[in-house]
């Protein structure tokens, strides 16, 4: 089992952050379709398939669930892998520096091997894989702040 955590700032109020987080069609920029896989509002069971181009210029699918929802301070995401199952926590909380609002982001990925090609994978590629998990959470917080219309400080 590896984590991965990377924090930022952006500068909203928590709470219009959480809007932008829970709406899988806004969140991100995606290379393809966001499609809603469940009917009905986002809570706990919700889930969606979007599309990224990967690095190398292949394009990923990847599908979610709301595993929990804390509004406006937690999010939990589940999403199966190959071999490998990720837990995604993102957690908001107000701070305020230089008399500004800001949201303080963490988001956590958590990977835990789902069959031993996951251990086999985690063995082989640790180093790199956190790596590159570390790029593509502080895309996400920069891309949050961009489609918040707001600029992010990403640790």
């Amino acid at each position: 089992m590896s984590t991965v955590a990377v924090s930022g700032l952006v500068a909203v109020p928590a709470a219009d952050l959480w809007r932008l987080l829970i709406d899988p069609s806004r969140r991100f920029p995606t290379d393809g379709p966001v499609e809603l896989l469940t009917p009905g509002g986002f809570g706990p069971g919700t889930a969606w398939r979007e599309t990224r181009r990967r690095p190398d210029g292949g394009e990923l699918a990847e599908e979610f669930v709301v595993l929990a929802a804390e509004p406006p301070r937690r999010l939990v995401l589940g999403s199966p892998g190959d071999g490998v199952d990720y837990r995604i926590t993102w957690t908001l909380r107000d701070v305020r520096r230089r008399r500004r609002r800001y949201a303080a982001v963490r988001v956590t990925v958590r990977a835990v091997p789902a069959a031993p090609s996951g251990r086999a994978v985690a063995l082989l590629l640790g180093g790199l894989a956190v790596r590159a998990a570390e790029r593509v959470l502080r895309q996400d917080i920069a891309a949050l702040a961009a489609a918040a219309d707001r600029p992010a400080e990403v640790a």
